[in-house]
């Protein structure tokens, strides 16, 4: 898995979900597309990525990683 290429697919998401007024429903709707659309693997690679560090995620990106 190529981590840069996920780490900018889930800040375009996370950037999608960003109009949403609440917060926490917007991270709620970035990890539900994540379940729903990315496969086993990715979802793994970016939750450890997150685990050490996460460096380049948007903040909106790294919450709906985090509720995966």
């Amino acid at each position: 898995m190529n981590i840069e290429r996920l780490v900018a697919m889930a800040n375009d998401i996370a950037a999608f979900f960003a109009t949403e007024p609440d917060p926490d429903a917007g991270a709620e709707q970035v990890a539900n597309h994540l379940r729903r659309f990315w496969e086993p693997r990715m979802r793994d690679a970016i939750r450890r990525f997150v685990q050490d560090g996460g460096a380049g995620l948007s903040p909106l990106a790294r919450r709906g990683v985090e509720r995966l």
